[in-house]
């Protein structure tokens, strides 16, 4: 599953709050297995196979990106 068919399969989620559990769950649907939440500890490697999940003050989903 490339980048933009992973956007497609969880884009539904921008928008909700964001829970730990939807690391396991972008996990499961996606096949990818570097999933980075808000306040997860990450390495400066350049992966475009780890999804990064971004957040806003209210702890709502606001986007997701591939570095």
């Amino acid at each position: 599953m490339d980048n933009d068919e992973v956007l497609a399969c969880i884009g539904r989620l921008v928008g909700t709050l964001y829970v730990p559990s939807v690391r396991d769950y972008i996990s499961e649907v996606t096949g990818r297995a570097r999933v980075v939440g808000p306040d997860d500890m990450s390495t400066m490697e350049i992966d475009r196979t780890r999804v990064q999940i971004a957040v806003n003050d209210s702890g709502l989903i606001e986007k997701f990106y591939f570095t």
